[in-house]
């Protein structure tokens, strides 16, 4: 991680996210390898001498103290001058803009007003780094966008370094200046939103980086081309064997001309703006994002792509061609 960078661990449940992110904490010991904070190894060094602030998902609020005296705990305990504790809390909660909610306790308030609480906790311990454990997975949907984008200016206002875990891709892709996706303990891809979104590694990434999810259909190269779904494509990719084709939804285009690749359309999913085709090739479903002024889609109908937005994959490993 580079100075002031937000790094983002995604992944699905069980993948590793949490695990790693303690390590970096202190919470759990290191069996093999370094982790590094601001030019030292951290391995044997006990959390509280790590110069971390950790953000968790339950916001982990004392509830008999008031607003103020949990932002003060932690400086109490390392025996910062009243001044200095004062001032910090005071400068935390105008950032946050909690600042009227200093002598209420936690019970007293939102959601939404206890994670800014939680995060003005770790504001002023002025760490190396922030640690952010799945810190909005409890708040409903709205007050999650909203929150997103605050951690974020915040984040940046500050300009320190910062991990932050979360399984929701859309939270990785809006926030990360670098995303790390996990996946059974292994790392599929580390790279911008851009590259992770743009140019996946492996099919696990093009399956849960983007929503909807890249369409992902087993296919069969050879001197013919590429057969996928029992039409044989022209390709100039030089791999024989088993792969899977590869296409973003937003990709993909419906024509009414089906002597090409002829898909027969399912459910239409209507959302504003766009509209969601799911359709029928051969035996697999695929889905193409159109414009919802465009024609409704219906019967069978033609499916165009253009060959540089089309991804090969080895079907075996899962790995990019």
């Amino acid at each position: 991680m580079e100075e002031g960078e937000l790094v983002v661990f995604v992944g699905p449940s069980g993948c590793g996210k949490s695990t790693l992110l303690r390590m970096v904490a202190g919470l759990e010991s290191v069996t093999e390898g370094e982790i590094e904070l601001a030019g030292r190894v951290v391995n044997d060094l006990e959390p509280a001498d790590r110069n971390i602030a950790m953000v968790f998902q339950n916001y982990a609020l004392y509830p008999h103290m008031s607003v103020r005296k949990n932002l003060a705990y932690g400086l109490k305990n390392r025996k910062t001058p009243n001044a200095e504790i004062n001032s910090r809390v005071d400068d935390a909660a105008k950032l946050l803009q909690i600042s009227e909610f200093l002598d209420r306790k936690p019970s007293q308030l939102s959601g939404g007003q206890r994670q800014r609480v939680a995060m003005g906790r770790a504001i002023v311990r002025k760490p190396a780094i922030f640690l952010f454990d799945e810190p909005l997975s409890n708040l409903d949907a709205k007050l999650r966008n909203q929150m997103r984008l605050e951690i974020k200016k915040l984040q940046q206002s500050l300009d320190t370094a910062a991990i932050y875990v979360t399984h929701d891709q859309v939270e990785a892709m809006t926030m990360a200046d670098k995303i790390v996706v996990l996946n059974d303990g292994q790392v599929e891809q580390i790279g911008t939103p851009a590259e992770v979104y743009g140019s996946p590694a492996t099919t696990f990434v093009a399956s849960f980086i983007g929503a909807p999810p890249m369409n992902l259909i087993p296919g069969d190269l050879s001197e013919n081309g590429l057969n996928i779904g029992g039409t044989v494509l022209d390709h100039t990719a030089a791999h024989r064997g088993p792969v899977t084709f590869g296409l973003r939804p937003e990709r993909a285009r419906l024509t009414s001309d089906a002597n090409g690749i002829a898909v027969d359309i399912g459910v239409v999913e209507e959302l504003g703006a766009i509209r969601l085709v799911h359709c029928q090739l051969g035996d697999h479903e695929l889905t193409v994002t159109q414009d919802s002024e465009e024609p409704l889609p219906s019967g069978r109908m033609g499916l165009e792509y253009a060959e540089r937005d089309a991804m090969l994959f080895d079907r075996d490993t899962g790995h990019r061609l």
